[in-house]
């Protein structure tokens, strides 16, 4: 067995760690053709993959014209304790105002534990300004070097 096969992943992990309270790095092609990567919380919409931004943003305008991403979740701050999760597929720009709010509760909940009445009615004017990003993924690669145990 490769140490890649070791180090990989199975779907159920897949999973998990991408449901732990992470950030993901998204690249999409700029104008120009260069690489436009950001950092953004997610959040889950049922199964699929969710994140809102506004409509005039880099990342929407670069979706709008190529939908075609690559994101990285990653975590580890020495060799042994790195994990990560490199997705690619395409985004769907959702201007759905259900949707997007089911996605800011998702981020909400993730990132900020929630945050009561005061946050939900602050979030749901901010809705209001957003669109959501859907990611729809077909190529998934990962890595769990915790399960090298230590060994090279």
């Amino acid at each position: 067995m490769s140490r890649r096969d070791v180090i990989r992943m199975t779907e159920p992990e897949v999973r998990a760690f991408l449901r732990g309270t992470h950030t993901m790095n998204v690249a999409s092609h700029g104008p120009d053709g260069r690489i436009h990567l950001v950092a953004m919380w997610y959040g889950f919409v049922g199964e699929d993959l969710a994140m809102w931004t506004f409509p005039k943003s880099q990342k929407v305008k670069n979706l709008r014209r190529d939908a075609r991403f690559t994101a990285l979740v990653e975590e580890g701050e020495d060799y042994s304790s790195l994990k990560g999760v490199e997705l690619a597929g395409t985004a769907e720009i959702v201007e759905d105002y259900a949707w997007i709010r089911a996605a800011v509760d998702s981020l909400s909940e993730r990132h900020m534990g929630g945050g009561g009445d005061a946050i939900a009615a602050f979030l749901d004017d901010q809705a209001r300004k957003r669109v959501g990003i859907k990611l729809a993924v077909d190529h998934v690669a990962s890595w769990d070097h915790t399960k090298l145990a230590g060994g090279y």
